[in-house]
């Protein structure tokens, strides 16, 4: 089996620009990327179900 980086709350909130809080309540709501529990844990998979994030110049 290949390893894979797993993202923490944290890892996904900084990633999408979102509070951790709105993660918390997409994954209530079936919106958002699919995480999964390891243990007590909320993780991610870093390679699957996270949007890009498209990058804006400032102005």
């Amino acid at each position: 089996m290949e390893h894979q980086e797993l993202w923490t709350i944290e890892d996904v909130a900084n990633y999408l620009g979102v509070p951790k809080q709105t993660v918390y309540a997409w994954r209530t709501s079936g919106y958002g990327p699919q995480g999964f529990r390891v243990g007590k844990h909320l993780r991610w998979r870093a390679t699957t179900g996270l949007p890009p994030v498209e990058l804006t110049p400032d102005l």
